[in-house]
């Protein structure tokens, strides 16, 4: 396996276990997460409808380029209206930040002006590095 495609498997495997790990975090069921990998390393996290925003799903969205970012759940062929980008210069930021960011959002605490700076945009085996402690060991 040349080190692109293995940075490819242990980046899916740990963006796999980064979700499940943020989840939890949110008491939130892992069937309502996924990821893409393909020219930009993508996830989804569906949230629970907030009470600040009855009658729109919302969804919690994550790019390697742009970070996280809570969104309100569009047709899929229309751009998600951005409530609210976590920012900061870390593109995986621990779980526990990011659900503290997900519920100071949902309760008006949350500077919305807050723009992502990111130094691994590009680079998979850093990001799989980063991604790392967040991958399960196989099963016995």
């Amino acid at each position: 396996m040349d080190r692109q495609t293995d940075a490819t498997h242990s980046l899916g495997q740990g963006l796999a276990g980064y979700l499940r790990a943020i989840a939890t975090a949110l008491d939130l069921p892992e069937q309502g997460t996924s990821f893409e990998i393909s020219d930009t390393a993508t996830a989804y996290i569906a949230l629970r409808r907030g009470a600040r925003r009855p009658g729109e799903d919302l969804m919690l969205v994550w790019s390697e380029s742009s970070g996280w970012a809570l969104a309100v759940e569009t047709d899929p062929r229309e751009t998600p209206e951005v409530l609210a980008h976590l920012g900061g210069d870390d593109a995986v930021p621990a779980p526990e930040r990011v659900a503290r960011f997900v519920r100071d959002v949902l309760a008006d605490r949350w500077d919305t002006r807050a723009r992502p700076v990111f130094a691994v945009s590009g680079n998979r085996p850093a990001l799989a590095e980063s991604l790392a402690p967040y991958v399960s060991p196989p099963q016995a």
